[in-house]
């Protein structure tokens, strides 16, 4: 006899259940939670080894939360010594083309120096071009240059 009147008494559960939850507000009920507290009785662990992290990370703003980390602390925590200790110079030379790259700062170095010569070698032609029209007395100054490479027709 008492079947039929657990499953009766089962339906009726279920249906003011039903009736009970399509009456609530969540909002206004979710407004009403004290989220630190019940994020205080979790245990952050227990539900990181329960979770897909991957997937969790893909839903939060990682920007944001990383925003809110204390880098200096972060480095605080950081052995730079040991960092170091962990690279493996050795394969870093290899990878590294030391000859390239001492030909580039070399050359640009040496390019600039030569730069810098030229500009000065063609002020003081100039210089003592003026020097030289005014000791032969010239009142017009002088071509700029042979007439086939001012023409643009100089060539072997």
């Amino acid at each position: 006899m008492t079947d039929p009147f657990e499953a009766l008494a089962q339906r009726v559960a279920e249906r003011v259940l039903d009736l009970i939850v399509s009456a609530l507000d969540i909002d206004a009920l979710l407004e009403r939670v004290d989220v630190n507290a019940l994020v205080g009785r979790v245990d952050v662990n227990a539900l990181l080894d329960r979770v897909d992290v991957p997937a969790l990370l893909e839903r939060a703003d990682v920007n944001e939360v990383l925003d809110r980390v204390d880098v200096d602390a972060l480095l605080d925590r950081v052995d730079v010594n040991d960092l170091v200790r962990r690279v493996d110079m050795d394969a870093l030379v290899e990878q590294t083309d030391v000859g390239a790259v001492i030909a580039r700062s070399s050359g640009g170095a040496a390019s600039e120096a030569l730069d810098a010569a030229r500009s000065q070698a063609v002020g003081l032609d100039q210089f003592i071009d003026r020097w030289v029209q005014r000791g032969l007395r010239r009142k017009h100054p002088a071509p700029a240059g042979p007439p086939a490479l001012r023409s643009g027709r100089a060539g072997p």
